[in-house]
């Protein structure tokens, strides 16, 4: 909630809402819960260096004090006194135990997005016990709020820089910090969100923060008695749309960069089609809107790894009747693990790797061509991740529910293409003989099937055997994996892929430059020879 300050210098403009909720005596008992970690034991007398856990987001969330400031809101919800004396000690304790460049100071206490979260804290708790040693830590805050070689422009963290820097400088009544915040705020949300509404640091998760704490920034500006920004109000507002279209059938954004599996985003109105692509690097494709069964799936393109992106150009992920079908290893944590290296890297995802070739991170893939009607979508993407061209075709027919992707590296080079199921799907069978590259797998009743061919220059398409299937762990939440099947295929020069769901064998027919899936056709490659991006119309 917002609550404006008795004070002569200026008002406390109070976020508390925005604090986490805690059980206030278990926290002045002195056991905090963090970073979605089993809770910890501070005491009475808190060790500020303390790493219960040895892991990076509990040591930025206890630095924070977001915790406190959980306090002060218990107190302004019941007017217990005993929540509001337990935080003042906890502020006073840290502030004088953590100077800037102490000897004994955790690197923590005053890392740029800890001071932002922290900030506002101290804003909260001054309407309530407004004592010379806290407005000296606001003043040390806000120099450092307002200092360009600190501040992050066009990030998240950058933006709670903003939020803090007014909160703080309404209450000092420091106006140069106040309207430098609100200036900040504008330029760096048309800098990190473009006008299609996309976030520049390539996870959907982050569009959903970035949104929530815009929300927060309009109304602290308001209760400043400042006039909120249009052209800020605009790109919050534009954000809906990406995270709208970035919602699966599920109701959970898709897991892609940073993003959490389970991360259910807030539902926005919408006049959209079904089919999107963003320029900045995203198709997202459904059959049907508010619909838990629709089909959906997402390609990933455009510039290459930034922030809070994986290298994961050229993946796509796939639903089939409402339950997913290909994943990818999605986001798990930001500790320093090689478990957390590898779900960043080109093989924790959907995508084709050249063999016996080195990979260049931060790769921008071009999107070449797209073909986009009311039941199928095609679209062809390109890239030299690899010091090759490197080709993917997508098409996704939603009458048969088939993705068919065509893989193509050039004479002389082979590829391999890796396809991660979701974990609650098991391979029940993998052909041999006449039923070579195809893998069946199942979860009760529900049958998918993968089949692999390789397509010559010239002739029809054959089988191609020798698949490999091996675990691989994907995350399906913060700290939180499941082991699931990842399928590599042979190496192949051009190799195309179907995935196909549904408990019947699918019926294949081959022919030069077409294969047919239960008789509906799937060209081969499927956007012919255009070279250029063409747009069907849709109904």
């Amino acid at each position: 909630m917002f609550r404006r300050a008795r004070s002569s210098t200026g008002p406390a403009v109070c976020l508390s809402g925005q604090f986490p909720k805690v059980d206030a005596e278990e926290v002045m008992r002195g056991r905090v819960r963090l970073a979605g970690l089993p809770p910890a034991e501070l005491g009475p007398e808190v060790d500020w260096r303390a790493d219960p856990h040895g892991n990076r987001s509990w040591m930025l969330n206890l630095h924070a004090l977001r915790w406190a400031g959980g306090l002060v809101a218990a107190h302004e919800r019941t007017g217990d006194p005993a929540p509001l004396g337990r935080a003042a000690a906890l502020v006073e304790d840290w502030i004088r135990r953590n100077p800037r460049s102490g000897p004994g100071t955790s690197s923590w206490a005053w890392a740029e997005h800890a001071v932002a979260l922290r900030a506002p804290v101290l804003v909260c708790l001054s309407e309530h016990a407004d004592t010379p040693l806290l407005r000296r830590s606001l003043e040390e805050h806000g120099r450092v709020l307002a200092d360009p070689a600190l501040y992050r422009q066009g990030h998240n963290h950058g933006l709670d820089q903003d939020i803090a820097l007014l909160v703080v400088g309404v209450r000092l009544g420091r106006d140069a910090w106040r309207d430098l915040a609100v200036r900040r705020m504008t330029a760096s949300a048309e800098l990190a969100i473009d006008a299609d509404g996309v976030l520049h640091e390539q996870a959907p998760r982050y569009g959903v923060y970035v949104h929530r704490r815009l929300g927060v920034a309009l109304l602290a500006i308001e209760r400043s008695g400042l006039v909120p920004p249009p052209r800020l109000a605009a790109r919050r507002a534009a954000l809906e749309t990406y995270i709208t279209h970035a919602t699966q059938p599920d109701g959970r954004l898709a897991p892609i960069g940073d993003s959490p599996a389970d991360v259910r985003p807030p539902r926005f109105a919408y006049a959209e089609p079904p089919v999107r692509v963003f320029a900045a690097g995203y198709v997202f494709g459904r059959t049907a809107w508010d619909d838990p069964r629709s089909a959906f799936y997402s390609i990933r393109f455009g510039p290459g790894r930034r922030l809070h992106g994986h290298e994961d150009h050229l993946g796509v992920t796939f639903h089939a009747q409402g339950r997913p079908v290909l994943v990818e290893a999605g986001f798990h944590s930001y500790e320093r693990t090689g478990y957390v290296a590898w779900t960043r890297s080109p093989e924790a995802h959907n995508v084709p790797v050249v063999a016996g070739a080195r990979f260049r991170p931060g790769t921008a893939t071009r999107l070449a061509a797209s073909e986009i009607g009311p039941a199928r979508q095609a679209f062809r993407l390109t890239d030299d991740a690899y010091g090759v061209p490197r080709t993917r075709e997508v098409l996704v027919d939603h009458g048969r529910q088939v993705l068919a992707v065509l893989d193509s590296v050039p004479a002389g080079s082979a590829l391999r293409s890796l396809w991660h199921f979701d974990p609650s799907l098991s391979v029940l069978d993998r052909g041999d003989g006449p039923g070579a590259g195809v893998v069946l797998l199942g979860d009760g009743e529900r049958r998918v099937r993968l089949l692999q061919f390789a397509v010559p220059e010239t002739g029809p398409p054959r089988p191609v055997g020798g698949q490999g299937v091996r675990p691989a762990l994907v995350a399906t939440g913060h700290l939180r994996t499941a082991e699931a099947v990842t399928v590599v295929s042979p190496e192949a020069a051009r190799l195309l892929t179907l995935v196909v769901p549904g408990d019947a064998e699918p019926r294949i027919g081959l022919a030069d430059g077409l294969v047919t899936v239960d008789g509906v056709p799937v060209p081969v490659p499927p956007l012919g020879g255009q070279s250029q991006s063409r747009r069907l119309k849709t109904r």
